[in-house]
């Protein structure tokens, strides 16, 4: 079993940044490929980032390209983070990191789940 618990939501300012962590425990976090995914009010939950187990290959939305970026710390912690600059207020959503067995771009991909925090772009 793994659990996932996000950290870092709240209220940021347009054209601020902002970091999430990701915390994870359980087995061989090394081998999971993570993701983070976010959903804003009255739409569906949609992909953002995800990195290998290994962390050498990233992919991220076209929406967010350029301006998050998506790391992990297999030595040290069992943690993923992304980290978020430039924001503007369409990223406004509750963030979800998910762990997979491989790299996916869709929701069905990923395993586990966090619960989600929550990030508010103001205008």
């Amino acid at each position: 079993q793994v659990r996932l618990v996000e950290l870092g939501g709240g209220l940021v300012q347009t054209g601020g940044s902002r970091g999430l962590s990701c915390v994870v425990s359980g087995r061989d976090f090394s081998s999971y490929a993570m993701g983070w995914f976010r959903q804003a009010p009255g739409k569906e939950r949609e992909f953002v980032a995800a990195i290998s187990w290994s962390g050498g290959s990233t992919y991220y939305a076209d929406s967010v390209k350029g301006r998050f970026t998506i790391s992990r710390d297999n030595a040290k912690n069992s943690m993923v983070y992304l980290q978020m600059n430039s924001l503007k207020p369409e990223d406004t959503a509750e963030y979800y990191c998910a762990a997979a067995t491989h790299i996916a771009y869709a929701e069905n991909g990923y395993d586990y789940w966090g619960q989600g925090t929550q990030v508010t772009v103001s205008s």
